[in-house]
């Protein structure tokens, strides 16, 4: 067994079973749903299909991380046990908490001095997270030790692609990641965005494709283009949806169809309340190895 716990945040988006079964601690963000706070807790307090029906039905939504006290009190019970942290924070290009994590660390760096404590920006979000994460539980079973692994990590992590797209930009708008004019406009004509998570891990778009049959196609069309070994692909690839389970199918039948050496079939999740706040419903990510990412 190793004397050490790998760990990321709840916007990792993957099942508790999941994480149960990957031995993967994490620790929640917070959102509030019409100013009542809760955990994003995978579902549990909201069940996402509820959550996504009360963003179409205008409740008002807003996320926060997880700050540097909190983070102290989830570290502390493995420091106690004698146990080294290995934890990977939601992407910097997206979110404050990995300097929370990291303050956090310094504090308790000087009370538990023969502890180790990595802290690592991911780069990533939702289940392409969730994906780095499971590569990482595979190399710590692997019998990796921790510094070997912060290594292996940090050399890695680029190499997890993430292209997303949405078939309603109406929370995009709301957001302030589109233009209402062009969100506007984007949503008479049925563009889809296709975008992906860059190499300083913030959501860019890409193009501008219009249809979603289309958009779906040009998906699959990225992953054939950059991943790892093009069509023979022999990884583990992860779609995330929110409230739309159709199209992540659709997305999904097509990998299976042209990538015949996959490590298994396409697994879909939902993006959670943290991630889906900012997306709203509609949008579908997908999740791979391959080139490593850029501007």
């Amino acid at each position: 067994m190793s004397n050490y716990v790998i760990s990321c945040c709840s916007t990792a988006d993957l099942t508790q079973e999941h994480f149960d079964k990957r031995d993967i601690h994490y620790i929640c963000f917070h959102f509030l749903l019409d100013n009542v706070s809760y955990p994003d807790d995978l579902g549990k307090s909201i069940p996402f299909e509820e959550f996504y029906q009360k963003m179409t039905d205008g409740s008002d939504t807003k996320t926060s991380q997880v700050n540097a006290d909190e983070f102290i009190e989830y570290f502390r019970p493995f420091l106690e046990q004698g146990q080294d942290i290995l934890h990977l924070t939601l992407s910097s290009g997206i979110s404050g908490v990995y300097n929370s994590a990291c303050i956090a660390r310094d504090m308790l760096s000087e009370e538990f001095p023969d502890r180790k404590i990595y802290v690592i920006d991911s780069l990533a979000a939702s289940s392409g997270y969730g994906l780095l994460m499971d590569a990482i539980a595979d190399k710590r079973d692997e019998g990796m030790d921790i510094d070997t692994l912060y290594q292996w990590t940090n050399e890695n992590l680029l190499s997890l692609n993430h292209w997303f797209f949405s078939t309603d930009l109406t929370f995009f708008i709301r957001g302030g990641r589109i233009s209402k004019s062009a969100g506007t406009i984007g949503n008479l004509l049925n563009i889809c965005p296709l975008m992906n998570v860059n190499s300083e891990g913030k959501l860019i778009v890409r193009e501008k494709i219009r249809t979603k049959r289309k958009v779906i196609k040009e998906i699959v069309a990225k992953m054939e283009e950059t991943a790892r070994d093009g069509l023979d692909y022999d990884g583990k690839c992860y779609i995330s949806h929110s409230a739309c389970y159709e199209d992540a199918k659709a997305v999904a039948d097509l990998i299976e169809e042209r990538f015949p050496k996959l490590n298994g079939k396409v697994e879909i999740y939902s993006i959670g309340t943290v991630i889906g706040s900012h997306t709203g419903p509609g949008t579908v990510a997908l999740f791979f190895w391959g080139k490593e990412r850029e501007m």
